[in-house]
């Protein structure tokens, strides 16, 4: 067993304070960005567009993550307090949200250019493993997102919540929805199947829906919803939604012509 006692702050400058959590977004975007110019794209028109859709893309994963934690975990408290849903240096972000902003980030950036959406959709949904990586460790550090208390010889005691041996939830979603899931997409990118636009990113949604949903029964929900239909967590009937729209969209892109 062990104990997690880490400090959230990488380092500070005078009185600024650089946190993994922040560290962890650059080292995702920045990684992200690399392998996708270097790698992934194929197409000389995404690649010339590419730096340029980089802004939009950073801007729907702030704000849709933004206010996607407002609205699918915190929405009682923001709506009265209105002026706080703009201090994300706070903490308060949502993947589920973040990936809504990307989504319709893309489409608007596509529309602009004349080009087809899933074309750079495919290419982020390789790529984000990677960030979903970095995040959950930042969040293992920062000792949040934790699990349910277990006897496994594996088990973390977070001593910034209490002296209870836990699930290290966060580990188990880093290894999954990061590394896993980055080698199942290689797999399929390697099939050939970035040929259709639209069929990566609709395994994706499936993966990362089917392993957030079986880790949530590890994880402990957030305190001001707690579980909700069929004692499921907000973050499972959300990761519901995605997995059948990454069912329908893997189908609807390789449906048969007859």
């Amino acid at each position: 067993m062990f104990t997690n006692n880490f400090d959230p702050v990488a380092f500070q400058i005078f009185t600024l304070e650089i946190r993994w959590y922040s560290l962890a977004y650059i080292a995702g975007i920045l990684i992200g960005w690399f392998l996708s110019k270097k790698i992934f794209i194929s197409t000389e028109k995404i690649k010339e567009n590419f730096d340029d859709y980089l802004t939009y893309l950073i801007l729907g994963i702030i704000i849709g993550g933004r206010l996607g934690y407002v609205f699918f975990y915190n929405f009682g408290y923001y709506s009265q307090n209105l002026n706080e849903i703009i201090m994300i240096w706070q903490g308060g972000m949502s993947f589920h949200g973040g990936l809504l902003g990307v989504i319709l980030a893309t489409f608007l950036f596509a529309k602009k250019n004349n080009h087809n959406p899933f074309e750079y959709l495919d290419i982020v949904a390789l790529v984000s493993p990677i960030g979903i990586f970095f995040g959950r460790i930042a969040n293992y550090i920062n000792s949040e997102l934790y699990g349910i208390e277990t006897k496994m010889p594996w088990a973390v005691k977070f001593t910034k919540v209490d002296n209870l041996f836990r699930h290290p939830s966060q580990l188990y979603e880093a290894a999954l929805e990061g590394l896993i899931l980055f080698i199942i997409l290689l797999y399929f990118r390697y099939k050939g199947f970035l040929k259709i636009p639209g069929t990566i990113s609709g395994i994706f949604l499936t993966f990362y829906s089917f392993f957030r949903f079986i880790v949530e029964f590890l994880r402990v929900p957030d305190e001001q919803l707690g579980y909700l239909f069929f004692n499921l967590t907000m973050g499972q009937i959300i990761s519901l939604i995605f997995f059948i729209i990454g069912i329908y969209l893997i189908f609807k892109k390789n449906e048969i012509k007859t």
